[in-house]
C-alpha cells in the first residue's frame, strides 16, 4: 500500500490543505493515518476517493451529502458526472483509472472526448495534462512501471485508431518522415503529429520508436521527403545537438523538431532546423509546404 503526505495530496487532487483538515474534524468520508511524529498520510484508496470528491465538489454537490454517500454511489455519480464535466474531472477519471489499472473506464473517456471534441483537442487538452499528473505520481514513487506502460499503450491504441480512419492521401501529396532517435521511447507526441499530417492530406512516413540515425539515409533516399520530424522527450546526459547533427547529415531535407524544452536549449536557434513549441506550429508549417 502506498502512502501520501498531505503535499502530495493535495499536488495530486487541487484539494487546499486547510480544507482537508476540515473535512478530517468534521466529516467521516477521510480519516488519515499518522505516523509516531503525529504526521498525516493518505493510503492510495484515500487518494482515490479524495479524486473521486473533487469532481463531485466542482460539479456542485455539496460535501455534507458526499459524507453520507457509499462509495457504490459516489462511484454511480462518478460514472455520470465525468462524461458531460470538464476536463479537470476527467483527469481524475484517469488518474483513478490507471492506479486500478481499469481498461474499460479509461478507454470510455477517452473515447467519448475523441468523439466530441477530436483527437486534437483530446490529446493537448486531456492526455497531456493527465501525463503530467502520471509524472507527479511517478516522481514520487507512487506509479508502477507497468501502470505507466499499460496507460500509454491505451493511448496509443486510440491515436492508431483514430489515425486508420482519416483518408489516405492523394497520390501527388506532400509526404513527411517522422521518427525518434535510439534511445527515445515516449511517441504520443509523435503519434499526434502523425494525426496531424495525415489529416491534413500528407503522405507520413511513420518509423516510431528508437530508430538508427543511420537508417534515415537509407530511407530518404528510397521516399525522397518533403519534411522530416523527430522529437527529445526523454532527459539524456547527450547533448542534443550531436544528435540533430547526425540527422541533418543524413540527407538534405528539412528538420522539424520538437520535445523536452530542457533537450533543446541548445539547439532553438539553429538556423538549419525548425522548432516546433505546439502541435499549432507543425500545422502552421504544413500549411506552408503545401500551399507551394
Amino acid at each position: 500500500m502506498s502512502k501520501y503526505t498531505m503535499a502530495q495530496i493535495v499536488a495530486l487532487t487541487g484539494i487546499k490543505a486547510h480544507t482537508l483538515r476540515k473535512w478530517e474534524t468534521r466529516y467521516n468520508f477521510l480519516d488519515p493515518e499518522r505516523t509516531d511524529t503525529n504526521i498525516r498520510y493518505y493510503s492510495d484508496d484515500q487518494l482515490k476517493k479524495l479524486l473521486n470528491i473533487g469532481v463531485l465538489t466542482r460539479n456542485g454537490y455539496r460535501i455534507s451529502k458526499i459524507d453520507k454517500m457509499s462509495d457504490t454511489e459516489i462511484h454511480e455519480t462518478i460514472s455520470d458526472r465525468i462524461i458531460e464535466g470538464n476536463y479537470e474531472d476527467e483527469i481524475s477519471g484517469l488518474v483513478i483509472s490507471m492506479l486500478n489499472m481499469d481498461e474499460v473506464s479509461f478507454n470510455e473517456i477517452l473515447r467519448t472526448q475523441i468523439v466530441k471534441k477530436g483527437l486534437l483537442a483530446t490529446v493537448t487538452e486531456l492526455v497531456y495534462p493527465f501525463l503530467n499528473q502520471v509524472g507527479v505520481l511517478w516522481g514520487i514513487n507512487k506509479v508502477m512501471p507497468a501502470q505507466e506502460h499499460f496507460i500509454s499503450n491505451l493511448i496509443k491504441r486510440k491515436m492508431f485508431a483514430s489515425i486508420d480512419l482519416l483518408a489516405y492521401p492523394k497520390n501527388n501529396a506532400p509526404s513527411i518522415l517522422m521518427f525518434l532517435t535510439e534511445d527515445e521511447y515516449h511517441e504520443i507526441a509523435l503519434l499526434l503529429a502523425y494525426y496531424i499530417a495525415r489529416e491534413m492530406g500528407w503522405r507520413v512516413y511513420y518509423l516510431g520508436q528508437d530508430v538508427p540515425t543511420e537508417n534515415i539515409k537509407q530511407v530518404i533516399e528510397e521516399v525522397k521527403p518533403n519534411l522530416m520530424l523527430t522529437m527529445f522527450v526523454t532527459p539524456t546526459e547527450r547533448p542534443t545537438g550531436s544528435k540533430v547533427e547526425a540527422i541533418l547529415q543524413q540527407g538534405d531535407v528539412p528538420l522539424l523538431v520538437s520535445g523536452n524544452p530542457t533537450n533543446l536549449a541548445t539547439i532553438v536557434d539553429d538556423k538549419r532546423i525548425i522548432y516546433l513549441s505546439h502541435p499549432n506550429d507543425l500545422i502552421d508549417n504544413l500549411k506552408k509546404i503545401k500551399s507551394f
